[in-house]
């Protein structure tokens, strides 16, 4: 059966080809790992230039197929020359072309060897413009691919530079905060703010950015809200003076507190740490805001006192002096 494939592959006609393409994606693991070292990489890629959509289709299935558990196959598939041609297809008129040519992206990227390679080619640009697409299996496809790209330093300035920052931010404001969407866009963000000084910068200056972080972190997935707290406390360490009171005056405290008890252990780690960074309030407008202060002094102390677990009893003490802020 291997051999039929392959000679279909090679020298079928349209309906052989694809037909050998659909039954390669069935085979086994093993077999598929014995048809990557056989040559069938070079007609598939070949088949990616058709203007047939079935055999496109069914091309992307086979390498997909032939790409799962194999860094090997995976390296071989960018090295037949497939990257320009799947770059054609990220504006196929096929949403299904579009689909399969984002999730063999996203399986190519996960190979450290591609990772340059890929990012080099303007892959970047083209995959952010699909981030607010309002296909959320994309959008999670794209997000995932350009975090495999972001885990290798040097291609971070090339994700910078293709706008990512704003549409992420956009695609947090506009997704629901816990959705697995909204935690991995977060997720990205905060990878790439921690990774160069110029993404943080570029992050903090947008528009209703720290309002998105505090939102993220008030109705975030446990995870959407660490990722906020660790990118909201690398903004305000970078320049405490410039974004302390913005920060401040998005209402962030009692949200912040409360990640200090409930959050994860990161979470509760970054919110304390910022807490600290918060603290200290130099002149007040008001009374109520100098009562807001005490409050806040009050908790910080019973938080502090406790470390990392609170009683029963002290956490109620806790959770009622932050709904006080609230009010």
């Amino acid at each position: 059966m291997e051999k039929v494939v392959v000679e279909n592959l090679w020298n079928g006609d349209r309906d052989a080809q694809i037909q050998a393409a659909m039954e390669l994606s069935r085979f086994s693991s093993k077999q598929r790992h014995k048809l990557g070292e056989s040559g069938v990489l070079v007609p598939l890629v070949s088949m990616l230039h058709s203007e047939d959509y079935e055999a496109i289709e069914a091309s992307l299935c086979a390498l997909l197929s032939l790409a799962f558990g194999s860094e090997r196959n995976k390296r071989r598939i960018i090295k037949c020359g497939a990257l320009p041609v799947l770059l054609n297809h990220l504006h196929s008129q096929s949403q299904t072309v579009v689909q399969l040519t984002v999730a063999a992206m996203l399986t190519l990227s996960s190979c450290k060897a591609n990772k340059v390679a890929i990012a080099s080619s303007g892959a970047l640009q083209h995959l952010a413009e699909f981030v607010n697409s309002g296909d959320i299996q994309l959008q999670l496809d794209v997000v995932a691919t350009i975090h495999n790209l972001s885990t290798c330093e040097e291609i971070v300035p090339l994700i910078i530079a293709s706008g990512i920052i704003l549409s992420l931010l956009e695609l947090v404001h506009n997704s629901v905060k816990s959705s697995p969407l909204g935690e991995k866009a977060i997720g990205l963000l905060e990878n790439i703010v921690s990774s160069s000084e110029s993404a943080l910068c570029e992050a903090a200056s947008v528009g209703g950015a720290i309002r998105i972080l505090v939102e993220t972190i008030e109705d975030g997935s446990s995870l959407g809200k660490e990722h906020a707290v660790g990118i909201l406390f690398l903004i305000c360490q970078s320049c405490r003076e410039k974004y302390r009171g913005l920060i401040l005056r998005e209402g962030v405290m009692p949200g912040l507190l409360q990640l200090s008890i409930d959050g994860t252990r990161r979470a509760k780690n970054m919110a304390r740490e910022l807490l600290l960074l918060l603290r200290d309030y130099s002149d007040y407008s008001s009374r109520q805001k100098q009562m807001n202060h005490e409050l806040i002094e009050r908790i910080m102390e019973e938080i502090d006192a406790d470390g990392e677990k609170l009683a029963d009893a002290k956490l109620r003490l806790v959770e009622e002096m932050i709904a006080k802020l609230n009010t």
